[in-house]
């Protein structure tokens, strides 16, 4: 406790900011404000406390400010954010186990309030007024953490603290690294793990700076403590998603320049019958998603992840499903608009579509236990589900027999007299040349709907809204009424031809009667029924509605009664459909009341009615600003006369011309700031101007207006006024230049949203394509069916925008680095995976060199540490795309544990050329066999003559290093050539010509087609194998070379010549240089001449042999004396340490029996 009190840093003193002693200051301090100059600030007041007290200090302190200024700055980018922009996709990525999903789950709990069990696919919520975001789970599978990179804006790294990070994490953050960075903040999770608060402290420091190691330095990461009921804390949760809401994210390069679409819902509208007939055929499918990026469009192919290269067959904006809340202002955003949007994950909803609108009943409904006839009639549904041919065709086959023996009866051959009756019917009905021959086809009683044509109005119904008559419009309810009546009193009177041709007949002809009687109660009709809130507040306002409403009354009581077949479907009332034609047509411009003038109709040739509609056409007066006359005007006076400011002569002719002085002329900012100056009682009052005057303000005078609010606004902010510049006294750094790349950048984005930003929006989408934001149905025809059969929803499904050239196929250049963890080199035509751009592919890279004369040199093997060029043939792709290249990308265990990490190397494109260059070095060898001083004649380096005559003039060089050149081919042997070199061979050396020939690269290119497996098999998909992999499987041993193997070097030693140097050269060498006489064989040793000694010298020789004997002796028993004497000194001094250490012992146990007699007594007493 001691230490870790000892570490805790002091905190910094916070002064209260409540209760008395707060108040009591507050008080004080502005008394004093009062009693000096308020417009004053403490700096002006009291400029020598703030003097600068040393230069160097603050010459430090200033250039440390303009750092972290810098730090922060970035290079401005033109923001393509459209008005409402998709949503921010958040993608949660970790291993196995990690709470991915229970974080999921939280996050939506805490935005939405909403439980979702089952998390399958993108998740879209809605998270404040102006942000959405839409929430994906990334697999353990390094397909969908590449798919997730690409297109995730915001990723949460999740990690096991307890475990640490795991190789996963490190493989996806060098995949993010590769296709652009997104924003990335770590999630600890599995705290409570660890109990010792010391070592959790240290743990989360370790993963914090390992973290910042990877990412950058001061990286957001959050710690969730631990579970509670199988959830995260509120707090914590909360605290995140507050981070998540506010986050800003910059554009990153290739998601700038592409459009795409991240699929939440997959729908297969291929035709059933087509799919019973063949379940392998092509699938008709319709995706679903938000447009991302640049804008999409129709005409460019699309690049679909895990399945390939498509063309969209169809592509439509259909209604957002998970819109951003109303524009009306709001303190906050109620609980009810929080809104959630998962068709993948089982969440209940509506979603509407194109053709159909999907409802789907979740927790009561279905769990309801069904009744009896609920049950017949689902049974009832699922056999005309289950029946394979189509009612039709059962129908033809039915057969029938009279007799046992008889031939039996076809319904297809059997034809009734009702039938052949209708088919007389409407050959009649087509001759009559009528307005109601549609209507023949139809039975009596269909004759009873309340149309004046008495035609059908379910058939109408059916058809376009913008397809409805005009003779419609001016339709009479009593005329429906009546003609209602003369068809039921014809259809019971019996079924006589000619009386219902007359009655067909008047019921046409009679709407050309009183036709302005009928327009004039068709249009009270249509605004009377028409919802205002001046009707709910006061009610029904003329007659007819007053008449009208006990008859809807009557129509809602009788609608309980309506038609059922089978107990499953409805007949629709002809009255339904005569009031949804009444609403198709109503005009919604007009006004609520209407001025009944009875029989009377207006004279539009009276003058007072001219003057009423005059201003519509383009005769009329139109506002200031709009009329054609004012704005020539203006452009004449911003040419010419609005350069004529005061007085001045003209000097050719000497006339004066007096200007209106600029004070004097009624100036336009008088009025312009919203006020006019009106006179009354003398003075002068300011009055704010109405909506209609600032309509009808001029050009010049609106131009005027925002100049001078312009102006006011500059002079109170940016202007150095009392509390600007002069109160400060900082010194302050020039960012003017970085000021105005910003304001160039925001001026751009506004340009850019404001430049379509007047067109209606299917003109809009016509000419600049679907933009970013918009919900779109994709189209697609004669994909595969298993793409349909073993689609999973937890696998993403990217579907990414091809430019013009992306969609062609050549050689790539690219420049590549193996990475440093993956432990194996990369070896020249063994098949890799890459993934670069939107595609993920297989093909076979050729490794090459670049030298100094810009020649691509063939190599075996990447090599460590540095750099290479790679060749290989797939989809064009623009220049310094990067891409990260995988030999694997199976979830193989055992491969795991022998790689380690996976991605082998990554790289970016530095060239597209639609041909390779790449050359390989070949060393031809001969042996001389023939030598005339410098030409030799050379064999076994060529097999032919031709081959001889296409290498005249190369140049050749022997192992010594002498140079040659290759002259004419040699009759014999074949192949042999005659050569020159610079000096003498011999014949035992060997010849070396150097060439360069082209290498050719493969042309092999196969899309990784993970969706199209099964979901067992989803991460198992195995492309191209290598020789090696091929060789292992099988057993498969290479044979022996003898040219490789390494065999035992047997040289014979070489004799050479004695050297001979010729007498007049020997006499005209100096002396020292001449060869001296010598023995005639000088390796012969001369022996030893004898030597006899005299007797004198023999006595003196004798007397140095004893004295040198004496010598030898005294010294050898010197050396035994001084041995033995030590010997006696070591065993003396043995003897007195012996002694000494007994005399020690003694008194010891002497004192100690003193002591524990002393001890005795003093206990005893």
């Amino acid at each position: 406790m001691e230490e870790d009190a000892g570490q805790d840093k002091r905190k910094q003193h916070r002064a209260r900011q409540s209760g008395v002693k707060a108040e009591k200051k507050k008080i004080k301090a502005k008394k004093e404000s009062n009693q000096k100059d308020p417009e004053l600030t403490a700096r002006q007041r009291n400029p020598k406390a703030f003097a600068i007290n040393s230069a160097q200090r603050a010459e430090r302190n200033f250039r440390r400010k303009e750092d972290l200024t810098a730090k922060k700055q970035h290079i401005p980018v033109v923001d393509q954010t459209p008005d409402e922009p998709p949503p921010v996709l958040i993608a949660i990525v970790g291993p196995p186990k990690v709470g991915k999903t229970t974080l999921i789950k939280n996050l939506i709990k805490s935005f939405t309030r909403t439980n979702v069990t089952d998390i399958r696919g993108p998740i879209t919520i809605v998270t404040s007024k102006k942000r959405r975001i839409t929430l994906l789970e990334c697999n353990n599978d390094i397909n969908s953490m590449i798919d997730v990179a690409k297109c995730a804006d915001l990723v949460l790294l999740l990690c096991d603290a307890s475990y640490g990070f795991e190789m996963e994490i490190f493989e996806f953050l060098n995949i993010c690294q590769v296709h652009g960075m997104p924003k990335i903040m770590g999630v600890l999770t599995h705290l409570d793990m660890i109990k010792n608060p010391k070592q959790l402290r240290k743990r989360k420091k370790e993963l914090k700076h390992r973290f910042w190691t990877e990412v950058y330095d001061g990286a957001k990461l959050f710690y969730l403590s631990g579970l509670l009921h199988g959830e995260y804390l509120r707090n914590e949760i909360k605290n995140l998603g507050r981070f998540i809401s506010v986050m800003k994210f910059r554009p990153l390069q290739w998601r700038g320049a592409h459009s795409y679409i991240l699929v939440d819902r997959m729908e297969d509208v291929t035709n059933t019958d087509t799919v019973r007939r063949n379940p392998k055929c092509d699938r008709e499918v319709v995706l679903y998603g938000y447009v991302r990026g640049v804008p999409l469009k129709q005409e460019h192919m699309v690049h679909i992840a895990g399945l390939g290269d498509a063309r969209i067959d169809e592509l439509s904006v259909i209604s957002d499903p998970c819109p951003l809340p109303g524009t009306e202002k709001k303190r906050s955003l109620l609980e009810k608009e929080r809104l959630l949007y998962a068709p993948m994950s089982g969440v209940g909803g509506i979603v509407y579509d194109k053709d159909a609108v999907y409802i789907e009943l979740q927790g009561s409904h279905s769990h309801k236990e069904k009744s009896a006839d609920a049950t017949e009639q689902e049974e009832l549904v699922n056999k005309l589900i289950d029946k394979k041919a189509t009612i039709d065709e059962q129908m033809e086959q039915q057969e029938f027999r009279l007799f046992s023996d008889g031939a039996p009866i076809k319904s297809k051959d059997f034809k009734s007299d009702d039938e052949a009756e209708n088919s007389e019917d409407e050959d009649d009905g087509n001759d009559s040349g009528l307005d109601a021959a549609e209507s023949s086809d139809e039975e009596g009683d269909e004759f009873d709907a309340d149309d004046w044509r008495n035609e059908n109005s379910d058939r109408e119904s059916d058809e376009d809204e913008g397809e409805t008559s005009g003779d419609e419009e001016y339709q009479s309810l009593a005329n429906i009424k009546s003609g209602t009546q003369s068809s039921d009193e014809n259809s019971d009177n019996g079924d006589d031809d000619e009386a219902n041709e007359a009655q067909i007949l008047a019921s046409n002809m009679s709407w050309k009667t009183n036709l302005a009687q009928k327009a004039r109660d068709a249009f009270l009709q249509r605004h009377s029924e028409s919802r205002n809130l001046m009707r709910l507040v006061y009610g029904a306002y003329n007659q007819s509605e007053r008449n009208k409403q006990p008859e809807e009354q009557q129509d809602k009581n009788n609608s309980d009664s309506e038609e059922e077949l089978g107990g499953l479907f409805k007949v629709a009332t002809k009255k339904q459909t005569d009031l949804q034609k009444e609403r198709d047509i109503r005009d919604k411009d007009e006004s609520c009341f209407f001025d009944y003038h009875g029989d009377a109709l207006r004279d539009w040739l009276a003058d007072g009615n001219k003057e009423l509609i005059k201003n519509c056409f383009v005769t009329g007066k139109w506002k200031a600003s709009e009329d054609a006359e004012n704005l020539l005007k203006l452009d004449d006076m911003s040419d010419a006369d609005s350069e004529v400011y005061g007085d001045f002569e003209d000097l050719e002719t000497g006339e004066q011309h007096n200007g209106k002085p600029k004070d004097t002329q009624p100036t336009d900012g008088d009025s312009n700031n919203g006020e006019t100056s009106v006179s009354a009682g003398g003075e002068a009052t300011k009055r704010k101007m109405t909506r209609v005057e600032e309509e009808n303000l001029t050009k010049a005078e609106l131009m005027a207006k925002k100049l001078k609010l312009k102006a006011k606004f500059d002079a109170e902010y940016d202007n150095n006024g009392e509390k600007g510049g002069e109160d400060s006294g900082r010194i302050t750094g020039d960012h003017s230049y970085y000021e105005e790349l910003k304001a160039e950048a925001q001026k751009q984005s506004e340009l850019n949203k404001n430049e379509f930003a007047h067109l209606d929006n299917e003109l809009r989408i016509q000419i600049e394509g679907y933009r970013a934001g918009l919900y779109v149905r994709l189209g697609f025809k004669t994909l595969p069916a298993e793409f349909v059969e073993h689609f999973d929803a937890s696998y993403p499904v990217l579907v990414g925008a091809l430019n013009m050239t992306e969609e062609n196929v050549g050689f790539v250049n690219c420049k590549v680095k193996k990475h440093r963890w993956y432990k194996k080199i990369l070896k020249t035509g063994d098949p890799l995976i890459i993934s670069m751009g939107w595609r993920r592919f297989q093909t076979v890279p050729i490794y090459a060199k670049v030298e100094d004369n810009f020649r691509h040199r063939y190599l075996k093997y990447t090599p460590n540490h540095v750099t290479c060029s790679m060749t290989f043939w797939g989809p064009i792709t623009p220049q310094n795309t990067g891409f990260i290249a995988l030999q694997t990308v199976r979830q193989d265990q055992e491969e795991m544990k022998r790689l380690g990490f996976r991605i082998a190397a990554t790289g970016c494109v530095t060239e597209l050329d639609k041909s390779s260059q790449i050359m390989k070095k070949l060393k031809l060898v001969g042996h001389p066999f023939k030598i005339y001083k410098k030409t030799a004649f050379i064999k076994n380096m060529f097999n032919t003559s031709l081959e001889v005559a296409k290498f005249e003039g190369a140049k050749i060089k022997t192992v010594s290093g002498i140079r040659g050149q290759i002259k004419k081919a040699h009759h014999t042997p074949e192949g042999s050539f005659r050569a020159t070199f610079e000096d003498k061979i011999l014949l035992s050396d060997i010849v070396f010509c150097r060439t360069w020939f082209r290498v050719d690269v493969p042309r092999f290119y196969a899309p990784v087609t993970t969706l199209l497996l099964a979901p067992e098999q989803k991460t198992e998909w195995q492309g191209m194998k290598t020789l090696g992999q091929l060789k292992r499987e099988r057993a498969i041993k290479n044979e022996a070379q003898l040219d490789s193997m390494y065999t035992d070097i047997v040289r014979k030693p070489k004799i050479f010549r004695p050297l001979v140097i010729p007498k007049a050269l020997q006499r005209a060498l100096p002396y020292k240089h001449k060869p001296k006489l010598g023995p005639l064989d000088p390796q012969q040793t001369e022996k030893r001449v004898a030597v006899v000694n005299s007797p004198y010298e023999q006595k003196v020789s004798k007397m140095m042999k004893m004295i040198t004997t004496n010598y030898r002796d005294k010294r050898n028993r010197e050396r035994n004396e001084t041995k033995q004497r030590l010997k006696q000194f070591h065993a003396k001094k043995r003897a007195e340490e012996a002694s000494k250490l007994k005399r020690q012992k003694e008194l010891r146990k002497k004192v100690s029996r003193a002591m524990s007699k002393m001890r005795n007594k003093n206990n005893n007493a």
